[in-house]
């Protein structure tokens, strides 16, 4: 079940609109997504580099590159400990490319997710005693390996923290106390002490910051590392962060030298997945090159992924990209087969009764848990765990919808498992196999979730008559972009239009193709991607439709024509 309404923020459109060169209509786009101020919307439609923040803001962020500078120049063994999704990679990239650039003698290790599981273990930090290491810096992993953390320290190990994840932490007498580990330094935006003003980085976000500021500190010229922000672009975006702030100058300026990238990797994987360089948005990162990064570490090993970042060769790069490749049409194969069995569990479960829906599929690959739940949660709109059988006991991914803090519900029957950490929104869990239904039960118990919460909420920007979808407008939304978790597409309604001519078309029958008629006659083309033969079968039904759209212009045989992507139906 879906809940519509219209946006109806308030501001003067008119003015905004001839202040900042603007139609009224995109102004009020803007303000819908709670960008108020002069000063925000500028930042919105004109941020760039220079505006972002600096990185020494950060608490501990001057102990880190202080520690850093003294290593490299004693030629001290460093090693980059990332994680093995999509952030973690490219948060391992960025630090070796900038510490070797400075001279440093760095390697990396990545964990292995079935073997290891996420973040620094013990046998990671044997692995680099054994190996003569001095100094381990963590990225998008560390802020939850305090007895870890002990054990490395206890060894001689410095260690370093770079992270983006929350603060773990303890209930008592009403008060949090947050568990920081005993690195030396911990440089992670969501620590209650830290300053900095934006808290929504991502690892390799946090990771860059390092390595601008330990640049600056070590007097090189930290433009140097520009190129580097076309990773943070490719994590922001695979790590779904909200892209509002400084992640939206991330993204936008990674994108743009993503298109003339000099990573031969990079290339490669562009090239072999087919997208189109000049019109590369975030959704190519999202959807296409994304997957394929983050499937070496799902089937098989995270190095994999980070080979192609450090690629030196054409050839290299080709042989890596094509892999990846189809790893990724694998997972995608397995994937299915997943959600598949979950529906089926859930079906003919009293499961389907829950407001957070537990399923166990042992057999399952871990790795695409989290993508299980991701679809489960859209289908059912529930906060969604999906847990397999791990070499011990059991691992799982959760996935959460907005009224539900996933991390800080997991926090409050935290003694039932025996590692967990992760946001709002999403979170990974381990956890003995004979505690699947004790969970289940438990966090069910503690969900405080109305029936309005576990509605999907379809916002409105406005309702908009075929006639204002012009050109000029479509043109003039490309201002608003790249679009994502945060700053989402603008969604546009009409209603009581005529459906004329459907039709189901597409090699795999996934595209429904029509004409929409408004009340006065007004025609445009309009296509869907959903579940097509549930949307035929309701517009042979209705006489009349309400639709959610976002317009866009085909081009076809050099032809241009305006057309409108229907969203939502009802």
């Amino acid at each position: 079940m879906e809940k519509w309404f219209v946006a109806m923020k308030k501001a003067d459109f008119q003015k905004i609109s001839e202040k900042y060169h603007i139609s009224p209509i995109v102004a009020r786009l803007i303000r819908n997504r709670e960008i108020v101020s002069e000063k925000e919307i500028d930042f919105y439609l004109n941020g760039t580099i220079a505006d972002l923040y600096d990185g020494m803001l950060m608490k501990d962020m001057d102990k880190a590159v202080e520690i850093l500078s003294e290593k490299i120049k004693a030629k001290e063994a460093i090693r980059v400990i990332g994680d093995y999704d999509i952030d973690g990679v490219n948060a391992t990239y960025i630090l070796k490319e900038g510490l070797t650039g400075l001279g440093a003698d760095v390697d990396t290790d990545i964990p292995d997710r079935v073997k290891d599981g996420y973040g620094l273990n013990r046998m990671l930090i044997d692995r680099a005693l054994e190996e003569g290491i001095d100094t381990i810096i963590t990225c998008d992993n560390g802020i939850a390996a305090k007895e870890e953390i002990e054990y490395g320290k206890k060894r001689g190990l410095t260690i370093l923290v770079t992270d983006h994840h929350e603060v773990p932490y303890v209930e008592l007498g009403g008060e949090r106390e947050y568990l920081l580990p005993p690195a030396d330094a911990v440089v992670d935006p969501h620590r209650s002490d830290c300053p900095y003003p934006f808290k929504g980085l991502c690892g390799a976000a946090v990771a860059y910051k390092l390595i601008e500021a330990l640049y600056n500190v070590m007097a090189r010229d930290a433009e140097d590392v520009d190129y580097l922000m076309e990773n943070v672009a490719i994590a922001t975006v695979g790590d779904v962060m909200d892209l509002i702030g400084e992640n939206r100058i991330f993204v936008k300026q990674g994108l743009e030298m993503l298109k003339r990238t000099k990573n031969e990797g990079l290339k490669a994987l562009i090239a072999c997945t087919g997208v189109p360089v000049e019109h590369l948005s975030a959704y190519h990162i999202g959807f296409i090159l994304g997957p394929c990064i983050n499937a070496s570490g799902r089937l098989d090993t995270a190095k994999r992924a980070l080979a192609l970042l450090e690629a030196k060769t054409h050839r290299e790069a080709v042989l890596l990209a094509e892999d990846l490749k189809a790893l990724n049409d694998s997972r995608k194969e397995m994937t299915e087969k997943g959600v598949e069995q979950a529906v089926a569990q859930i079906e003919e479960s009293e499961l389907k009764n829950d407001k957070v829906l537990v399923v166990y599929l042992p057999d399952c690959h871990e790795s695409i848990a989290g993508i299980i739940a991701g679809r489960i949660k859209e289908r059912y709109y529930r906060p969604t765990f999906v847990l397999t059988k791990a070499e011990e006991g059991v691992k799982g991914s959760g996935r959460s919808i907005e009224s539900y803090h996933m991390f800080e519900e997991m926090c409050k029957c935290r003694s039932l498992f025996t590692k967990f950490g992760g946001h709002k929104l999403a979170a990974g869990v381990s956890l003995k196999e004979e505690d699947i239904e004790t969970f289940r039960k438990t966090i069910n118990e503690l969900a405080d979730l109305s029936e309005e919460d576990l509605l999907m909420k379809v916002s409105i920007d406005m309702r908009l008559p075929f006639p204002y979808v012009t050109e000029s407008l479509i043109e003039e939304l490309k201002l608003l972009e790249p679009f994502g978790k945060g700053n989402t597409k603008p969604l546009f309604a009409e209603k009581e239009l005529r459906v004329i001519h459907p039709r189901i078309l597409g090699k795999n029958q996934n595209v429904l193709k029509c004409v929409l008629e408004d009340m006065q006659g007004n025609r445009i083309d309009a296509v869907y991607f959903g579940e097509v033969k549930a949307c035929l079968r309701r517009m042979q039904e209705k006489a009349r439709l309400s639709v959610t759209y976002y317009p866009s212009i085909n081009e076809f045989r050099g032809e241009k024509t305006k057309q409108i992507t229907i969203v939502n139906y009802q």
